[in-house]
């Protein structure tokens, strides 16, 4: 039933006192450019600024990964160096990645490899092991990676034959749902089956990732990310596209259909129903793009408006909506569940979006309000190249010190950085490892942040050439 005007205004009073934010994530505004709500700068007992974080990065002399002073940080896999218990190497490309609790102390770590078309054009696919290819023509899939309390390291293959693995999500049965960003057809780029789809993979269970099959009921198109709503059911996604802008989908179960391991594979094609998310500001008016919003506490109602062919045989997902049925953005990107909803990630805005430039917006969507608040915005970054300003945000977390840490997909220097509940960021680790020249020096991005279940250790991924890293330190609530 779609939101009254009379029903939005009242939410939007009460989302304007904070939305959903229960302590883990205030309202959050990063530099340079960004427009906040209030001053949340901290001062110490001189009257000073007090900076947020753990102080400045310290360059690495192994030219991995610069950390501030106290942290560490350990190579868990690297592509063409560390190999699979069946001898092949790790795959490259890493990217979406989720932690889970093991038997004995294991933490367990699904990795997507974020690698499109076929096989032939990369040195380090995902290899074909028995009873777990979906389609033998492509490249991608998932590892899965078992760190042991003693520091010792296994990595086995979660899912092969699959392409462009990119972001995904965690459930909350414990599985893994990895996300292929692509929409190639049987017969397009050397591929045999079908692709543009969500599988489940299971860390716990091997035998369960065998024959893999498809989500089909969650669509076809360039999936990037997942989270599942662990009341209601609802599954929310985001879509990587431009060419008009992607979207953000929401999928309701069937009646009667309940979630656990398993589960999805089991359900028809048609099931549920898909709809993607259509906003309208406090006055009822319609909202084109999410890069209409200019500041943080932007508040917009959200209607879900119904998919007409999810499989989209003919015609991109996308595309079969008019101009003024749903809401896009450019490059909807990493999704986390945490505070009863959804944060999600829009990287940026050009050309391409009707709204103002920027490089970088992070959204709340509060399903039992029904509505999307801004929380984070970056301004345009205005000189890349050098250390010290954010653009990109990519994969997200939660962290369980408070705030949120992101992985930047920019232009120039890449960092993991922190935005802190008072709403203010700092650099927590940066990219040394120059793939390009001393002259043009090239950085690839960050993806696949996540903790270890017990908060103890950060996991992140530097995507090419396909390294995951174990940082360690005095974490604390870095106000």
């Amino acid at each position: 039933m779609p939101l009254s005007r009379r029903d939005f205004t009242a939410r939007t009073v009460i989302a304007g006192a904070g939305v959903a934010l229960t302590g883990t994530v205030g309202a959050l505004a990063t530099a340079p450019g960004a427009l906040a709500a209030d001053d949340t700068t901290r001062h110490d007992e001189h009257g000073r600024p007090h900076e947020p974080g753990y102080g400045p990065l310290v360059p690495d002399p192994a030219g991995i990964l610069a950390l501030p002073a106290g942290f560490t940080y350990r190579v868990i896999t690297h592509s063409g160096v560390t190999k699979l218990d069946s001898g092949e190497t790790t795959p490259s490309n890493h990217d979406g990645t989720a932690a889970f609790e093991g038997h004995r102390g294991l933490t367990l770590l699904v990795n997507n490899h974020e690698l499109k078309g076929p096989r032939s054009g990369w040195a380090h696919p995902v290899p074909l092991t028995e009873g777990l290819v979906y389609d033998p023509a492509a490249s991608g899939g998932c590892t899965v990676v078992e760190v042991r309390r003693g520091g010792e390291v296994a990595e086995w293959v979660g899912i092969a034959g699959t392409s462009t693995n990119c972001a995904g999500g965690a459930t909350p049965w414990d599985t893994w749902l990895t996300c292929e960003e692509t929409e190639d057809l049987a017969g397009k780029n050397g591929m045999t089956k079908d692709h543009g789809y969500v599988f489940e993979v299971d860390p716990h269970d091997r035998r369960a990732n065998r024959d893999p099959k498809p989500v089909k009921a969650f669509g076809r198109y360039a999936h990037e990310a997942v989270v599942i709503d662990p009341r209601q059911g609802h599954a929310y996604l985001t879509e990587d596209a431009s060419g008009p802008n992607g979207l953000l989908y929401r999928w309701t179960p069937p009646q009667g259909f309940h979630h656990g391991r398993g589960k999805l594979r089991t359900l028809a094609p048609d099931a549920g129903v898909l709809a993607a998310a259509k906003c309208f500001d406090s006055t009822g008016r319609f909202v084109d793009d999410l890069s209409r919003a200019t500041q943080t506490g932007t508040v917009y109602g959200v209607d879900w408006v119904e998919v007409p062919d999810r499989d989209a045989r003919t015609t991109s997902v996308r595309k079969q909506f008019g101009a003024d049925a749903v809401t896009r953005a450019r490059k909807l990107e990493g999704m986390w569940w945490a505070d009863g909803g959804a944060y999600f990630v829009s990287s940026y805005a050009r050309s391409e979006s009707p709204g103002p430039a920027h490089d970088g917006q992070v959204w709340f969507y509060d399903p039992k309000r029904r509505t999307i608040r801004l929380m984070v915005l970056l301004g345009v970054n205005a000189d890349p190249s050098k250390d010290g300003a954010f653009d990109g945000p990519d994969n997200i977390t939660v962290s369980p010190y408070g705030g949120l840490v992101i992985a930047e997909d920019g232009e120039g220097v890449q960092h993991l950085l922190g935005a802190t509940e008072s709403g203010r960021t700092y650099p927590l680790a940066r990219n040394e490892m120059n793939m390009g020249t001393a002259e043009n020096p090239e950085y690839s991005e960050f993806t696949g942040v996540c903790f270890s279940p017990d908060g103890r250790t950060l996991y992140a991924n530097i995507q090419e050439p396909g390294i995951m890293l174990a940082i360690t330190g005095p974490w604390r609530r870095a106000h």
